[in-house]
């Protein structure tokens, strides 16, 4: 973070070309630290300001390393024991079994997950949907509060826009399930749910 120019008093403003999916992996580490960041809504598509070719290298900044907060992140224990609503940020091909990524040990999702595709989070734009509209989505998957959330994807990417969306929506501070698919899946002895 230093040799980027992001330091301790430094606000961030994260974007990329899929409306935030990625770049919220950054904001989300960030604020899990306590730093200051947010994701530009629509990503680089709603950026209507000039793109630079050849940034200027940044002036390194002091940033002071800090312990991962606990509170904010789910174990594979804490997956297996039922310590939350489950949910998955992947495609609902992806979750249902029906696609396999190579990268994926098995098809499927982890048993009890509900499916709560991140992309769905955004409008055709790319923005993020009304604050209405995502808070209903998040209702069909019983997710009313999200302290008691344990968000996941493939390999804790894109899960956390599903939690940067539920704090957006007013509903709180949810988990990253950090290992996500790759590492429950790894084990053949794990079963994967289909369907």
């Amino acid at each position: 973070m230093s040799s980027l120019g992001i330091g301790d008093d430094t606000t961030v403003v994260a974007y990329d070309d899929a409306g935030g999916v990625i770049a919220a992996r950054l904001v989300w580490m960030l604020r899990a630290l306590g730093r200051r960041a947010a994701l530009l809504d629509g990503g680089l598509g709603a950026w209507r300001g000039p793109l630079e070719t050849n940034p200027a290298e940044p002036t390194p900044a002091t940033f002071t390393p800090s312990p991962w907060p606990r509170a904010r992140i789910a174990e594979l224990e804490d997956i297996t024991a039922g310590a939350g609503i489950v949910i998955d940020a992947r495609n609902a091909d992806r979750f249902d079994g029906r696609h396999q990524l190579p990268t994926d040990p098995q098809a499927g999702h982890i048993p009890g997950a509900v499916n709560v595709p991140c992309r769905q989070n955004l409008s055709p734009d790319g923005r993020l949907r009304p604050i209405a509209e995502i808070r209903a989505a998040f209702a069909n998957a019983r997710v009313e509060d999200a302290t008691t959330v344990i968000s996941y994807c493939g390999s804790g990417v894109t899960a956390c826009h599903n939690l940067l969306t539920l704090e957006q929506a007013g509903l709180g501070l949810g988990r990253l399930y950090v290992g996500g698919w790759s590492e429950y899946a790894a084990d053949p002895r794990r079963h994967a749910e289909l369907g």
